[in-house]
């Protein structure tokens, strides 16, 4: 009996050739609708946000809390720095930066400089405060405003401002103007 089994399967095969490849084709792998959705989601919605500013905090500079604050770039007349500190160039912008969290001013600082430089105003106020820090130390805001606004490259230049205005934990900074097409200053 198992050798009419044999004999019908050997008939069956006729004509069949053997296989030499030791590895199956399944064919195209299915798409997994789901996580190709997920992909397309992902790729379109940012789910970082990485940004970018060239504001370094490897070396900051530490001031006191009633340390006055004056720097300018090379190439700035000292006597526009003069008018900046007597108060005599009129801030056209506002910024408090009071209580907040250092990556969070820094990030409002660059958008600040940013939101002025393009609307070509000269001059804007920061007020950092100068409240220490709870180690005794000196004010977190105030240095790492000192050092930021010496490495942005739209600052010419910083003084603390008068009383009225902040004194020591203000500060006003001088921007760089860009000249919009069709003025003449």
């Amino acid at each position: 009996m198992q050798d009419d089994d044999f004999s019908q399967f050997a008939r069956e095969m006729r004509g069949v050739k053997r296989i030499t490849v030791d590895q199956a084709d399944t064919g195209k792998p299915k798409a997994d609708r789901k996580q190709l959705k997920e992909l397309r989601q992902n790729a379109t919605v940012r789910t970082e946000n990485i940004r970018v500013d060239g504001l370094s905090d490897q070396f900051v500079i530490d001031v006191g809390p009633e340390d006055e604050l004056y720097w300018a770039r090379d190439g700035v007349q000292e006597g526009q720095i003069r008018k900046l500190k007597a108060g005599q160039i009129a801030f056209e912008g506002s910024l408090d930066l009071h209580g907040m969290k250092i990556e969070t001013a820094r990030e409002t600082l660059w958008d600040f400089i940013a939101e002025a430089t393009k609307f070509e105003i000269r001059c804007v106020r920061v007020t950092h405060g100068k409240a220490a820090r709870i180690d005794g130390r000196s004010p977190m805001v105030k240095s790492h405003v000192n050092t930021w606004l010496r490495q942005h490259p739209q600052v010419l230049g910083f003084t603390s401002c008068l009383p009225r205005h902040g004194g020591t934990g203000a500060i006003y900074v001088m921007l760089r103007r860009t000249m919009l097409e069709g003025r003449d200053e």
